[in-house]
């Protein structure tokens, strides 16, 4: 994962040298934004969307205005543009949120021939690192969150999954800006792997943006993949933004 395209801040967790330059911090406030229940299906069969008032957001007015709260009954929501589609899988491992400008297809989402969704879409999961996702937040640390490496070794001492399920080091391609040990956001450019794709989002001509936190003392991870179009992509930090403050709201209230 280790390239010349890689961008840290606060910190150089890979021994590489800081560049100066990050992705461009939206305005924040105070202000509030429509909610949308969304749907799941899972482990104990479906749920029904929850009900929410409107959500207090810390993004800029401008992009509020474009913008909507997308919640399912378990797991983070999110922000995405007004008029788009959600549904939500769940599991003992966690939850998936997708939130896509086009319906849905529930039973693609349960398929093992389906290829992922191949244009614009928004992908928010939430991994228990003490159940069956630890291998998942694994693999996340191995990648991104090297001050971490302890959670991967006692993983594999599991001997349940060889080592070389878990390469370690960053995807050559993606640009990674670090917010201290266990934040990073990042950016997959079009048309190669990398932690954008690590997902059910299809690479294609479009860069996947995104944001990886680790958080709680078992170590669960929240992670993002965002492919907006081209009309709405100066969205796509003010969506991360907001969902670093969820992660950090939800620590804070524990």
């Amino acid at each position: 994962m280790i390239s010349a395209l890689i961008v840290l801040a606060s910190g150089s967790p890979w021994g590489l040298s800081q560049a100066n330059s990050g992705p461009k911090k939206p305005h924040s406030s105070l202000t509030r934004v429509p909610f949308v229940g969304c749907a799941s299906d899972g482990q104990v069969g479906p749920l029904k969307a929850p009900e929410g008032k409107s959500k207090t957001v810390v993004i800029g007015d401008a992009a509020a205005r474009r913008l909507a709260y997308y919640e399912a009954e378990n797991g983070f929501g999110a922000l995405a543009p007004r008029g788009w589609h959600c549904f939500s899988t769940y599991g003992s491992n966690g939850s998936n949120l997708f939130i896509s400008p086009e319906p849905i297809k529930s039973n693609d989402l349960f398929s093992d021939g389906w290829k992922g969704f191949p244009g614009p879409v928004i992908q928010v999961s939430t991994v228990n690192g003490d159940t069956s996702g630890r291998f998942e937040v694994a693999e996340t640390i191995a990648r991104v969150f090297p001050a971490h490496r302890g959670f991967v070794d006692d993983v594999i001492a599991e001997k349940i999954r060889p080592a070389s399920d878990f390469p370690s080091g960053p995807y050559p391609n993606d640009r990674l800006t670090y917010h201290g040990n266990e934040c990073v956001e990042y950016l997959t450019p079009a048309s190669v792997d990398g932690l954008g794709t690590a997902s059910r989002l299809q690479k294609n001509d479009q860069p996947i943006s995104g944001v990886a936190i680790l958080f709680g003392e078992e170590l669960n991870l929240v992670y993002a993949a965002i492919r907006l179009p081209k009309d709405a992509a100066e969205l796509g930090p003010s969506i991360v933004q907001q969902l670093r403050h969820d992660v950090a709201r939800s620590e804070e209230e524990k």
